[in-house]
C-alpha cells in the first residue's frame, strides 16, 4: 500500500473538484511515481547497503551530501510519520466526536507513536500492509461504495453534511496526491529479486501503479455521479460519505480502516527510518550511541526514542501543512538522490547493475525532471502555508540550512568521525 491508500485522499477533490482530482490522479503518478520507483530500481539493485537512499547519495558525492541526504530524509520523515497518528484521529472522531474535545485527540495520537515505538523496540510482530489479504480488507468498504453509488445516481446532490474546515486549495489538493502516491521505495527493492528485471520490473511498476491509481480515482468517480459537493470532503470525511451510501455498517468499516490503515503504516515505518541514524552510526558519522541494539530483539532503540520524540513534537500541526513540509522536505532529498542516479552513471559506469533506468546516460538525467517539476508546486504552495509565524517555505529552508551547520558542528567535534558503533545485523521492520 502507498502511503495512506485511499484513507487520506479526500482533500484532493475538496481543493479541485471531482474533474481535476481525478486528472490529478491520473496523471500524477506517471510524472511523479515511476521515475521514482525507476531511479530507486537501479540504486537499490547495485547498491543494497544498510541506510539506503543515504548510503548512495554518500558515494556517488561523498560524506557531506551523504550527511544532507540523511538529514534531509530525517526530518522530512518527522513530519510525515506525524501524518499517520494525525490521520488515525481523524477517522476515530468521525465515529467518537468526543475526541475532539479539548487536547483529547492529540493525546490519542501520542498513544500511537508510543505503542508503535515500544512494538519496534521489543520486536514485537505485527502484520504487514503489504500482506495481499489486508489490502483487500481495508479495500472492501470502497469497493462497497463503488457498487452501491450507482443507485444512489444524483441523490446526493442536496444531502446535508457535517459542516467543513478544510482550507485546501488545488495546490494543496495536488501536494497530498503527491503524498499519497509516495512509497515506492519500498517496491524497489524487488529489482534484484525478479527474472529479467531490465524487461519485468518497469512492468510489475506500471501494473502496481495502474491499479493504485484505480482504486483512488474509481471510489471518487462514483460519488460524483451522485452529485454529492465537492465542499463536502475533507480529511476523515470519507466515513460519513459512506454512511450516506451504505449506512452506520460502512460507516464502521471506513471508521476502522482508516484507523487500521493509519496505525500499520506508521508502524511499518518506525524501524525504516530508524535505520538512516543507526547507518550513519556504523559509519561514524554520527554518535555510537544512535547505533545501539535492543539485547533481545537486535531493534536500534536509542535511533527509534529520539525519531519518537521527533514525531510527537508534530502532532498537532494538522494534516495539510504536515503534508506541505514532508513534500518539501522530502523533495530536496530525492533530488539528490536522481543526482546521485546522474552522478554514478558517469563515475562507476561499470558497476553491476541488474536494472538500469532505460535511455542510458541520458535516460538517468532525463527521468528526474518530471518530478523536479512538480516539486515546484510543493515551494509555491508553501509559501501560503504559516508555522511559528513564518512561512512553511522559510521554515523548511531554515531546516535544510540546519543540515549544513549541523555537519559543521558534527565535522569540529569528530573530525575523524565518531567512533563507529556495532554492526551486527538489525531486527527485520515490525
Amino acid at each position: 500500500m502507498v502511503s495512506g491508500g485511499t484513507y487520506g485522499t479526500e482533500d484532493i477533490v475538496h481543493g479541485a473538484g471531482y474533474g481535476r482530482a481525478i486528472l490529478i490522479l491520473l496523471i500524477t503518478p506517471l510524472l511523479w511515481s515511476l521515475p521514482t520507483a525507476f531511479m530507486i530500481g537501479e540504486l537499490s539493485s547495485a547498491l543494497p547497503f544498510e541506510g539506503g537512499y543515504y548510503a548512495w547519495v554518500r558515494r556517488a558525492m561523498g560524506k557531506f551530501w551523504g550527511f544532507q541526504e540523511a538529514w534531509l530524509s530525517l526530518i522530512a520523515s518527522i513530519f510525515d510519520m506525524a501524518i499517520y497518528p494525525t490521520l488515525f484521529v481523524a477517522y476515530l472522531t468521525r465515529m467518537f466526536p468526543w475526541f475532539q474535545e479539548g487536547n483529547r485527540g492529540w493525546w490519542v495520537a501520542l498513544a500511537v507513536v508510543v505503542a508503535c515505538a515500544l512494538l519496534n523496540i521489543a520486536g514485537v510482530k505485527v502484520v504487514s500492509l503489504t500482506s495481499l489479504w489486508l489490502f483487500f480488507a481495508l479495500s472492501a468498504p470502497f469497493i462497497a461504495i463503488v457498487l452501491l453509488a450507482p443507485f444512489r445516481l444524483g441523490a446526493l446532490a442536496n444531502a446535508v453534511t457535517r459542516p467543513t474546515t478544510s482550507t485546501v486549495d488545488i495546490l494543496g489538493g495536488l501536494l497530498i496526491c503527491m503524498w499519497n502516491y509516495m512509497g515506492w521505495d519500498n517496491a524497489s527493492t524487488i529489482a534484484t529479486e525478479v527474472e529479467r528485471p531490465q524487461r519485468t520490473y518497469p512492468r510489475a511498476m506500471l501494473a502496481a501503479v495502474t491499479i493504485v491509481a484505480v482504486s483512488y480515482v474509481l471510489p471518487f468517480a462514483a460519488m460524483w455521479i451522485t452529485g454529492l459537493k465537492a465542499t463536502a470532503w475533507e480529511t476523515g470525511s470519507w466515513a460519513d460519505i459512506a454512511a450516506l451510501v451504505g449506512g452506520p455498517l460502512l460507516r464502521i468499516g471506513v471508521v476502522l480502516g482508516g484507523m487500521i490503515s493509519a496505525f500499520g503504516m506508521f508502524n511499518a515505518l518506525v524501524m525504516s527510518y530508524s535505520r538512516l541514524p543507526l547507518a550513519m552510526a556504523q559509519d561514524g558519522m554520527l554518535p555510537a550511541i544512535f547505533g545501539k541494539l535492543q539485547k533481545k530483539s537486535r531493534a536500534p532503540w536509542v535511533a527509534i526514542l529520539a525519531l519518537a520524540i521527533g514525531w510527537a513534537m508534530c502532532l498537532g500541526l494538522g494534516f495539510a501543512r504536515l503534508v506541505t513540509l514532508d513534500i518539501l522536505l522530502y523533495g530536496a532529498s530525492l533530488l539528490l538522490e536522481f543526482v546521485a542516479l546522474a552522478v554514478l552513471r558517469f563515475r562507476e559506469p561499470d558497476l553491476h547493475r541488474p536494472f538500469r533506468v532505460p535511455g542510458g546516460k541520458l535516460g538517468a538525467i532525463a527521468i528526474g525532471i518530471p518530478p523536479v517539476m512538480l516539486l515546484a508546486f510543493s515551494v509555491i504552495r508553501s509559501e501560503h502555508e504559516s508555522i511559528l509565524g513564518m512561512s512553511s517555505f522559510t521554515f523548511g529552508m531554515i531546516l535544510i540550512a540546519a543540515g549544513v551547520v549541523a555537519y559543521a558542528v558534527n565535522h569540529a567535534l569528530k573530525p575523524a568521525g565518531w567512533p563507529v558503533a556495532d554492526s551486527k545485523k538489525v531486527q527485520p521492520a515490525a
